[in-house]
């Protein structure tokens, strides 16, 4: 196995300490949060408190003024606990940074403090029913009238959305302009017309809160326009600029969770009998087993290199999508090899493969779907029209 040189001293700690938050706080209540399908506020409140939220946020906005690797341990923590839940990394790494690159001060003063402590939870609404990753197609609309804008339209596949008292929605301020005619806006729990539709039942991911979101004629002050008045029509730019960092998020899960189900299978195959010897004892076990720990060791090379590529300001949007549309179709056939291996407890819920099995799916859906990945690959390759 190649060592990780990304992490020094303190971000080892750092893992230690979440991994311990996540022993006490997390792993004894996730069965319990997948069968009600959200988990607790509570769990939100106790990571503020241990400082788990919005560590890479200035320390003058509450946070802790940390580099992206703390983020993506506590990113291959979750993933490699199958704790999908836990909608820490959309809050940490999406919506607080969307507030802190292109927000007002004020904005910055009023929001972050409360998303570091878990006093808030964030979400950001792109997708809508008909529009998923073609984020051109959005029809929601936001006019302004006078000290406020009018927004109206429907969200849906929302991260975070059922527990959410922030979130960031992307709608058009001018219709007319397609992509150039597009704003973010901040709207909070409580605007009147804002209102939350059922929490939607999935295939996998089952303690996440994912839910629609409806706005019926919701008055949004002017200053709830990302970066104020003089930003209005920027918001497509915005979406665009940060697609590198969240579709690379989905890649560091997808890693983090093909290598535990390796691991976990490793375990069981040790464990399990078959015809009066061991599952691994069989060729095709450990052939099979020596071709998913190379493809998984692959995939974490690249991912770390674009770790790195990303520290130094220097990943692209293509580079980014190489990694998401590879490391998320990877991880659906490593896991499903994995399944295999189980045998028919493979596909029992209470076994951590058949989680990850169910979880991974989505990989390939959400971020863009790994068709559109594709395309914005191919656009960078020279190639005729």
């Amino acid at each position: 196995m190649i060592e990780r040189t990304l992490f020094n001293a303190d971000h080892e700690a750092f893992r230690d300490s979440f991994a311990r938050f996540v022993d006490k706080e997390i792993a004894p209540f996730h069965a319990e949060w997948e069968e009600q399908g959200y988990v607790d506020r509570e769990v939100w409140r106790k990571a503020g408190a241990n400082g788990f939220l919005c560590m890479t946020m200035p320390e003058s906005y509450g946070g802790a003024g940390a580099d992206k690797l703390y983020s993506v341990l506590q990113m291959e923590a979750l993933s490699a606990g199958i704790y999908s839940g836990i909608g820490f990394g959309l809050h940490n790494e999406i919506v607080a940074p969307y507030i802190l690159y292109y927000g007002t001060e004020a904005q910055k003063a009023k929001y972050l403090p409360q998303l570091a402590s878990g006093e808030m939870i964030g979400a950001i609404a792109m997708s809508e029913p008909a529009a998923g990753s073609d984020l051109q197609g959005v029809k929601s609309t936001a006019i302004r009238q006078g000290d406020h804008y009018l927004l109206k339209g429907s969200k849906t596949f929302i991260t975070n959305g059922w527990h959410a008292d922030l979130v960031i929605v992307v709608a058009k301020t001018n219709p007319q302009a397609g992509a150039k005619g597009t704003s973010l806006l901040l709207v909070e729990r409580g605007m009147p017309g804002f209102e939350r539709g059922k929490r939607l039942k999935k295939v996998g991911m089952k303690a996440q809160d994912t839910s629609e979101l409806f706005f019926d004629d919701v008055k949004v002050p002017v200053e709830n326009l990302l970066g104020g008045p003089d930003q209005e029509n920027r918001g497509f730019i915005c979406l665009m600029e940060q697609l590198p960092w969240e579709r690379l998020q989905i890649a560091i899960g997808a890693v983090a969770a093909m290598q535990a189900t390796i691991d976990q299978t490793i375990a069981y195959v040790n464990e399990r009998k078959v015809f009066g010897q061991a599952v691994a004892a069989y060729q095709n076990t450990r052939w099979k087993l020596a071709e998913l720990q190379t493809e998984a060791q692959v995939a974490r090379v690249f991912v770390d290199k674009c770790i790195e590529l990303l520290l130094q300001d220097r990943l692209d949007t293509a580079t980014a999508s190489m990694a998401k549309y590879w490391c998320s179709d990877l991880q659906n056939k490593l896991i499903d090899e994995c399944v295999q291996l189980h045998g028919g407890y493979g596909y029992m819920w209470d076994y951590p493969v058949t989680r990850a099995w169910a979880d991974a799916r989505v990989q390939r859906i959400y971020g863009g779907t790994n068709e559109i990945m594709k395309e914005v690959i191919s656009r960078t390759l020279g190639l005729g029209r």
